[in-house]
């Protein structure tokens, strides 16, 4: 596919603390959460959680992996996060964590018990050293999924995008690419 433009940064190129993007799908979050944490000028992290299961999978990763470039340290993980944010969040490292969506798919398909792992996550974002991005999907938009577990998955998504906002720092909405600044509010 032909590499289409990029928006225009919008926003101030200041990154602190926690941020957290939401999106749905194809809709450039991870793209502009990349510009965000090269904006800081510091070094980048990218806390990869997606595990290639299938050839279309292993594409879109191998696409984000060109589209990031070689100056990124990639660390691939697809459930601890948590530890794996408290040993390289540093003053020194701005962090990109895609996605929280894959993250939680890990987390069930894993067994993990979902609440504690939303709260150890909560608890440790606002006591990291360095500024942390964090992508994830907003499901709860279009359909009432099919399945129960489906039903499930998006209502875990949910609540985990709304205790991530609420400790971040900033949230922002992308649309085509687009930001929409929902914390802090616009005054």
């Amino acid at each position: 596919m032909a590499s289409l433009p990029e928006p225009p940064m919008t926003i101030a190129t200041q990154l602190s603390g926690t941020t957290l993007i939401l999106g749905g799908a194809r809709s450039g979050k991870s793209a502009y959460g990349e510009r965000l944490v090269l904006n800081t000028k510091l070094q980048p992290v990218y806390i990869a959680t997606a595990q290639a299961h299938d050839d279309e999978m292993h594409a879109r990763i191998v696409d984000h992996k060109n589209r990031r470039g070689t100056g990124w340290t990639t660390i691939e993980e697809p459930v601890a996060l948590c530890e794996v944010l408290a040993r390289h969040a540093t003053p020194t490292n701005a962090i990109l964590v895609d996605c929280l969506t894959l993250w939680l798919s890990n987390l069930m398909m894993a067994g993990k018990d979902i609440e504690e792992e939303t709260v150890r996550l909560t608890n440790l974002l606002p006591n990291l050293a360095g500024p942390v991005v964090l992508v994830s999907n907003e499901l709860g938009m279009g359909l009432v999924p099919e399945t129960s577990v489906g039903r499930e998955f998006r209502d875990h998504q949910g609540r985990l995008n709304q205790c991530v906002a609420r400790v971040a720092d900033s949230v922002q909405f992308i649309a085509a690419g687009y930001p929409l600044i929902l914390k802090p509010e616009n005054k």
